[in-house]
């Protein structure tokens, strides 16, 4: 029946069984047959057909919307079905990297791999990857021991976020010798090495919770330049950093009692956006 309404909706469209029958590949006394059969099964005449033209009639008129609802919801299905059919990968990143996990997804989908994106901290992430909840994670070294890690980049920290109005928000480049005396926002148990100051531990990989403390003179947070383009707030100010090597380091990670074919294809996915970015 489907393709009988594929038909009537095509005539009603072009107004021409001729017309129609070529749009679909079909002769027109095929055409003609499959509306008909379409009519009997309703119980009711779609089209006023004479030597000249081709028209609906009010019932064609009334029931040609239902028609396309039913080719749009058995393209979903059939849409869908081929998404569920096909081998899936669940993976965890930080916002921070999420325009490489949205390349690394691209990536895949040339390769007939789905993937399903989770947004999460270091902590989530980690807790999610032991539960079985993602195929695998991208998180900042080190990793806890019971995975298994490939692909490291790294992300230079170079910008400070510092509250308005704060002393070093004029500044062209804050060295890090200035730091001495300040509070400076840590990711989790990752201390920034080299920068003087005292550490204030915030969650894994939130930089806008971070943010937020900054904006309540909480303390001072180093940050990658990505960060300091995309994030606008009225209360916060971005300064350039001149602290040496600094920077956080990136892995895939994944648990060795999991391996597929399809984790396999996303460790290659992103070694080969990291290569080509």
């Amino acid at each position: 029946m489907l393709r009988e309404i594929h038909c009537f909706t095509r005539v009603a469209e072009r107004l021409s069984f001729s017309k129609a029958a070529v749009d679909l590949g079909m002769s027109q006394p095929a055409m003609s047959q499959a509306v008909t059969r379409l009519e009997r099964a309703a119980g009711v005449q779609l089209f006023e057909r004479t030597a000249r033209q081709v028209r609906l009639t009010a019932a064609g008129k009334a029931l040609l919307p239902y028609a396309a609802q039913v080719i749009d919801s058995a393209g979903a299905f059939t849409a869908e079905a081929a998404r569920l059919a096909r081998p899936t990968i669940h993976l965890a990143y930080p916002p921070l990297v999420g325009t490489l996990a949205a390349r690394i997804a691209r990536r895949l989908a040339g390769r007939a791999v789905g993937v399903e994106l989770r947004a999460a901290g270091r902590s989530a992430a980690a807790r999610a990857l032991a539960d079985g909840e993602v195929s695998a994670a991208i998180l900042a070294t080190p990793a806890p021991a019971q995975f298994v890690t490939a692909a490291r980049f790294h992300v230079t920290v170079d910008h400070l976020a510092v509250p308005a109005g704060h002393r070093l928000e004029s500044s062209a480049k804050v060295t890090a010798g200035e730091l001495g005396g300040q509070v400076l926002l840590t990711p989790g148990t990752r201390p920034w090495a080299g920068l003087p100051g005292r550490s204030r531990l915030v969650a894994d990989d939130d930089f806008g919770a971070a943010l937020d403390l900054v904006a309540a003179g909480a303390g001072l947070l180093p940050i990658p330049q990505l960060l300091a383009r995309t994030i606008r707030r009225d209360d916060v100010r971005f300064v350039p950093l001149d602290a040496g090597d600094l920077r956080i380091t990136y892995a895939l990670a994944w648990s060795k009692e999991r391996v597929t074919p399809e984790l396999m294809a996303l460790v290659q996915a992103v070694q080969d956006a990291l290569w080509t970015r």
